[in-house]
């Protein structure tokens, strides 16, 4: 016998239907579902972003209550039903599509919905019982999706931010142990892929670590823009519908529900239809995953071979390379990194054209927005897990085979000007790539300096003008 789904009757302007007895969301996520099946990748893909919501749901029903629109009862279940998505539950019945038409409309409806039947539910009512607490009467009392879903988005990319920030402080302190353990590894630097001057492999991967701090300074910066919301501005920021007082008060209970300094904005019209914030934060994620990218492609440079490549560094083997060649490893960690850039590259275009696109007071294309901040987010923060923690922090060097680079180099030749001139410099380049000795070699043989002199010359300490070796950082941050 073919089992017979229980169904409740919900209805909205355009009629009645039938929706599942035992979910949370409503007759609004429904048709949602039924008009966007974009991606198949729900709002509850990151947590960020439900969490969001119920930390803005909770405020304006605090604000609310506060004001004495709303009475104990339903402001005490709205509350406790708010603070369970916040803690992770619930999130499954965030079902509509990350990729919708409406503003976001159909996130805040779902959002209504949840938060409304699970209040019902703790009321002792049965799920869509909304002569009792209504989704839209009391759940978004005083609100709009135009002011609720541009907050939420940015407290959930202010959160995830914050992660990212975490996490590649953790790479610049695999990066910054790596360039103390190769302190004093001489190798030969490059400009345009020609030998150029000698230094460090500890200089290279400090390079790494500073250009690391640097991004993490500048997304700081940028996270700073998103604590301006337009809460309380309604529908196009004139405050319809929300009475007197109940701006500062839903900002002031958002801000104590987060540990935000969050902030309302001076003028809610403008805040309502600008996204100037979010093209910001994407401008500097993009910036993020380009310099992450090419320091992915110099790890994949400086690993190349074993044999017939540069081979200066070794990357720990995680998997086969191959199903024909026996033995090939890959740098498959630095790879996915690049292709996660490459992707955030693209979602940085995307918002530009959202936010580029938006007409007169609002601007209708948000979740597209929402949805490449948050996929670049999360994404960046995982790769770049993955890549200090499979490839960074088991990264070796080559010594041997550097220090003979540097010895063969013509490169020396240029440590040598000041005391051989430069007439006399290039004339010993052009010998030893002729006859493939080394410029050390010809040196001594043609008595032009001293052996001691030469050889303090040649120094690490010299050549790399290198400071003294920074205290190890390997411990962890």
């Amino acid at each position: 016998m073919t089992e017979i789904t229980r169904v409740r009757i919900e209805h909205d302007l355009l009629g009645e239907r039938e929706v599942p007895a035992d979910v949370y969301w409503g007759v609004h996520t429904l048709r949602a579902l039924e008009n966007f099946p974009i991606t198949g990748v729900p709002i509850a893909i990151s947590p960020y972003l439900p969490q969001a919501l119920a930390a803005v749901k909770e405020a304006a029903a605090e604000a609310n209550h506060d004001l004495g629109l709303l009475d104990d009862e339903r402001h005490a279940a709205i509350v406790q039903a708010c603070q369970e998505i916040r803690r992770g539950e619930l999130h499954d019945q965030f079902v509509v599509d990350v990729i919708q038409g409406g503003a976001g409309t159909s996130t805040n409806m779902n959002a209504n919905e949840v938060i409304a039947n699970r209040a019902l539910e703790i009321l002792g009512h049965p799920l869509g019982d909304y002569m009792r607490l209504h989704p839209n009467e009391q759940v978004n009392l005083s609100q709009s999706t135009n002011d609720v879903y541009p907050t939420a988005v940015k407290i959930a990319v202010i959160n995830a931010t914050h992660d990212l920030i975490a996490a590649m402080g953790d790479l610049q302190e695999a990066f910054a142990a790596k360039a103390v353990e190769f302190h004093d590894v001489l190798k030969m630097g490059r400009t345009q892929l020609q030998d150029a001057v000698p230094m460090t492999l500890g200089q290279e991967f400090g390079t790494y670590a500073l250009m690391i701090a640097e991004d993490r300074t500048r997304l700081r910066e940028a996270v700073m823009l998103l604590h301006e919301i337009n809460l309380g501005a309604t529908a196009i920021g004139t405050q319809l519908n929300a009475p007197n007082g109940y701006v500062p008060l839903a900002r002031q209970h958002l801000s104590r529900i987060t540990g935000l300094p969050l902030v309302t904005a001076v003028d809610l019209i403008e805040a309502t239809q600008d996204c100037g914030s979010f093209v910001q934060m994407s401008g500097v994620l993009k910036r993020v995953a380009v310099k992450l990218s090419k320091i992915c492609n110099d790890l994949r440079l400086l690993s190349s071979g074993p044999r017939a490549g540069l081979g200066e560094i070794n990357l720990p083997a995680r998997q086969a390379g191959s199903s024909i060649m026996p033995g090939k490893v890959n740098p498959v960690i630095p790879e996915v990194v690049n292709q996660v850039a490459f992707q955030i590259i693209g979602h940085d275009v995307t918002v530009s054209m959202a936010a580029e696109s938006g007409q007169l007071q609002l601007n209708a294309f948000e979740p597209v927005i929402c949805y490449s901040l948050s996929a670049g987010l999360y994404r960046l923060r995982t790769a770049i897990t993955s890549l200090t923690e499979n490839c960074v922090k088991g990264i070796t060097a080559n010594t041997e085979h550097l220090a003979m680079e540097v010895a063969n180099s013509i490169g020396l030749v240029t440590a040598l000007n000041p005391y051989l001139g430069y007439q006399t410099a290039t004339e010993l380049a052009k010998e030893a790539l002729a006859t493939g000795r080394g410029v050390a070699e010809l040196v001594l043989e043609k008595g032009l300096l001293p052996q001691d002199e030469l050889e303090r010359i040649l120094r690490p300490e010299t050549l790399a003008h290198l400071g003294p070796k920074p205290a190890d950082r390997s411990g962890g941050v």
